[in-house]
């Protein structure tokens, strides 16, 4: 696979851009950091236009310039979270998968990004923003549907003899066991242990193959 999909096509379409320049652009990147703080902090209930706005230390009539609506507010930062995941993904399985280290660095390199709280804070926030809104849910199951086909793809090149369907599967299970993993190893829902540790990457590799 030369090419990785692109999750991040997922997300749900914003309006066209404002201030398009690069101040306008540095602007609107300043305004997501500071609506992705508002969310890791304090949650999605918490997570309003005025909260994001204070956070950025401007008035609310300068965010609602670059995004009118908190619709619009949740779809630029969803699309960011997205593209950027995207990006770190696209790599490592997109790599030489013959190599014969390859599924050992596809699985470190996953668990190592798990040692960024904030960021599985940030992936938590929008689950449970996928939980409650439909659009921020069909984004989101367009991204693992996407990160599953890349999966499948890894295990085609490298096992080409498996079926298409248990390549399919062994990519979801795949993908469920490092995601649900993320939970606790983050600390956002338990603690890391060397012994859980240990048997989650023999599991992983397991489904990648020897």
């Amino acid at each position: 696979m030369s090419t990785a999909p692109e999750p991040a096509s997922s997300a749900p379409s914003a309006a066209p851009a404002r201030g398009q320049g690069r101040k306008g652009a540095e602007r609107r990147e300043a305004l997501l950091d500071a609506a992705e703080a508002v969310l890791v902090a304090e949650g999605g209930p918490e997570w309003t236009m005025r909260a994001v706005a204070a956070a950025a230390g401007v008035r609310l009539g300068h965010l609602q310039y670059y995004f009118p609506t908190h619709a619009e507010l949740v779809a630029a930062v969803l699309e960011r979270v997205l593209r950027r995941s995207a990006d770190r993904l696209a790599p490592l399985l997109s790599a030489d998968s013959d190599a014969p280290g390859a599924p050992a660095a596809v699985v470190t390199a996953l668990l190592a990004e798990q040692e960024d709280a904030r960021l599985m804070r940030l992936f938590a926030e929008v689950w449970a923003l996928a939980a409650r809104d439909t659009t921020v849910a069909a984004a989101v199951r367009g991204f693992y549907g996407d990160y599953r086909t890349q999966v499948a793809a890894f295990l085609a090149r490298r096992h080409p003899d498996l079926p298409e369907e248990e390549r399919r599967a062994r990519a979801g299970v795949f993908i469920m066991l490092i995601e649900g993993a993320s939970l606790f190893r983050s600390g956002v829902a338990g603690e890391r242990a060397p012994a859980t540790d240990e048997t989650l990457l023999r599991t992983a590799l397991a489904l990648l193959g020897p």
